[in-house]
């Protein structure tokens, strides 16, 4: 008889078997989520962050309770140089990257007006910069393989003009613009590339001036989650299982696509 173990039974329901992820700002909240997840479903990790090795080393050690390998790389991938030199290290540990999840990103709210030239440059390096030099780095290898999924992490912002984040706003509209450019031009060799917009998203947030909607306390709260047709916050699973689906074969025929993962609130 045909029998099938039972490892070989949950390589055919993992999702991302025989894969390898690279993923960003992978040390907390939204990211470590996405790491956990792709654990889960079998993909191999290369997972990066800039500040916090300790918190770093943690999520890889919780990954490889799932059986995969995890390598945990420490860098600034708004940095060219870092940010190829991370990629390098992940081929050589790992061959080739099936996945990159593009997460890091700094938020800030402030007028316009306020916003100094450093700042304004400091927001759109991380937040579209380093897609760009990741992907530089990245699309050999997925154009040699003939395959390969981008997921860039969006926002509210990219989705509805909001009062005092025109930096976050500008790079998160330009890195739908990249996504979508990049989509096109790597369809032909079989690369897909899309964005996750999250919406209100239950994460712990390091820099609460960033969040002006998070400062009244649980009242603002509520009168946030009341704007939401589905009447909740989003987890950090939300944005993760989101990032999965676009990441395996399931969205084979996606491309160049943004999902809103907001609950509804910006339906028409």
């Amino acid at each position: 008889a045909n029998v099938i173990s039972r490892k070989a039974t949950k390589d055919i329901l993992m999702r991302l078997s025989n894969k390898t992820a690279l993923i960003t700002g992978a040390s907390r909240n939204i990211g470590k989520q996405i790491a956990l997840t792709f654990a889960r479903e079998g993909s191999n990790l290369i997972i990066n962050t800039k500040n916090n090795q300790e918190l770093l080393e943690s999520v890889a050690d919780e990954c490889r309770v799932q059986g995969v390998r995890v390598v945990p790389v420490m860098g600034d991938v708004s940095n060219p140089q870092e940010a190829a030199a991370i990629v390098q290290q992940s081929l050589a540990e790992f061959d080739h990257i099936d996945i990159l999840v593009s997460n890091v990103a700094v938020r800030p709210h402030k007028p316009i007006l306020a916003i100094s030239d450093e700042e304004w440059n400091q927001i759109l390096n991380i937040n579209l910069n380093a897609t760009f030099y990741l992907l530089k780095a990245v699309l050999p290898g997925m154009i040699e393989r003939q395959s390969g999924s981008i997921v860039a992490m969006g926002g509210q912002v990219a989705i509805s003009g909001r009062p005092n984040t025109a930096a976050v706003a500008a790079s998160k509209t330009g890195l739908l613009g990249l996504i979508r450019a990049v989509a096109a031009e790597m369809a032909p060799h079989g690369v897909r590339a899309n964005m996750v917009n999250p919406g209100f998203i239950n994460t712990e947030r390091h820099h609460p001036e960033w969040y002006p909607e998070r400062s009244g306390g649980q009242q603002v709260k509520m009168e946030e989650v009341r704007k939401i047709p589905l009447q909740r916050q989003g987890t950090t699973a939300d944005i993760a299982n989101a990032c999965l689906f676009l990441s395996s074969e399931e969205a084979a025929y996606i491309t160049g696509e943004q999902l809103n993962v907001v609950g509804g609130k910006f339906m028409i």
